[in-house]
């Protein structure tokens, strides 16, 4: 049988990225096309990026770029909200014990280290671009783009994100539901003595906490009821993050001292989203966000993300024989891992949401983190 050679990937973030990288290592012939033109390299504050995802980006070989350029550690403070530490808990390496437990990154900057990945693979990149139309066969799929251009191609992935055109349009009914809550962000210059993620429960919100980024920077958040968007106007932004969290103690007097600019708060609704029973109609596959999304309470989003296309890669450049029952393996591999991750990552702001004060957060962590350190 022939191999299946050429692959479309829509959507540059994480996972878009990641299989990119892979499959080109793998010498496929792999288009990307990503609707934004600065391929999202300046969106977004920081990302806790966890040992598993490490992993992955190690199998990248971009692993001393993010080592560089963000801020390993290996603990979590609780604290009260006058920013008393109450208890100090050592993280699980989900990645091995030759990685850290966690590296606090600046997106932008995971984003770019990628970005020049993809670039240097020899992948071709069409940014400013959308797939429109996919019109399906037994062995491809012919693509319309939006600048009127089409392609056929053995095979596409959909990393299109949690609102995915793609997955509306290969019939897959399943959308994100908000969960109740959302998460004021903002990246700010790192206080000294600032080292690692601490989180205060209790305040004004329901979770204030940050992280450091690099040297210099951290990244800040709030958690709050989710609100009609349209009632809060951008230029408040800033003002409502101050409001939300000023009376915290600790890091946080100096950090509130930089949330002064709305342009660089970030406020988002946190969802759910789970694909059932299949991540593929056809020779269209769903990875990352596309397929499942979860409150970033556990930091698992772009650590799944990113072992999506590790496992997808590996099992694509395994076989000649790209059929369903390949895409299947891959969702049950796949499932198998992220169901408890989005369910737990939904259960603790659950808890929250209901003021159950003697739920067992930690020991739900625990468990979750014992898992991530098997290989996906």
């Amino acid at each position: 049988m022939r191999t299946p050679r050429t692959v479309l990937v829509v959507g540059g973030g994480s996972a878009g990225n990641a299989v990119t990288i892979l499959l080109r290592r793998a010498g496929l012939t792999v288009d990307l096309i990503e609707a934004s033109e600065d391929w999202n390299a300046t969106a977004g504050s920081g990302i806790t990026v966890q040992g598993n995802a490490l992993r992955v980006l190690r199998e990248l070989g971009v692993w001393e770029q993010v080592r560089a350029s963000g801020f390993g550690f290996g603990s979590l403070g609780i604290t009260g909200p006058d920013g008393t530490v109450l208890h100090v808990v050592e993280d699980i390496r989900t990645g091995g014990d030759d990685l850290p437990a966690t590296v606090g990154m600046q997106r932008p900057q995971l984003q770019c280290i990628l970005i020049d990945a993809v670039r240097a693979s020899g992948a071709s990149v069409r940014l400013g671009t959308r797939a429109e139309s996919f019109d399906q066969d037994a062995d491809g799929v012919r693509v319309r783009f939006s600048d009127g251009s089409e392609g056929r191609y053995d095979l596409v992935i959909a990393a299109d994100g949690m609102g995915s055109s793609t997955r509306a349009a290969i019939g897959i009914a399943d959308r994100p539901v908000p969960t109740g809550m959302a998460i004021w962000r903002i990246a700010a210059p790192r206080p000294e003595g600032l080292e690692r993620t601490d989180l205060a429960y209790g305040g004004s919100a329901y979770i204030a906490g940050y992280c450091p980024t690099s040297r210099d920077t951290i990244y800040a958040y709030a958690v709050e009821d989710n609100r009609d968007r349209a009632s809060i106007p951008p230029e408040s932004y800033a003002d409502e993050m101050r409001s939300l969290v000023q009376a915290y103690g600790g890091h946080w007097t100096e950090i509130v001292k930089h949330i002064d600019d709305p342009a660089k708060v970030n406020y988002t609704w946190y969802h759910r989203l789970l694909v059932e029973g299949s991540w593929h109609r056809g020779r269209v596959v769903l990875i990352g966000d596309a397929a499942h999304s979860c409150p970033p309470t556990l930091a698992q989003g772009a650590a799944m993300s990113l072992e999506d296309a590790l496992v997808l890669a590996e099992l694509l450049t395994g076989t000649d024989d790209w059929d369903d029952q390949l895409f299947q393996t891959y969702y049950e591999r796949r499932i198998s891992r992220v169901r408890p991750v989005v369910d737990a990552s939904v259960q603790i702001g659950q808890w929250q949401l209901d003021r159950v004060h003697d739920a067992d957060v930690p020991g739900l962590v625990n468990r979750m983190s014992t898992m991530l350190r098997d290989l996906p």
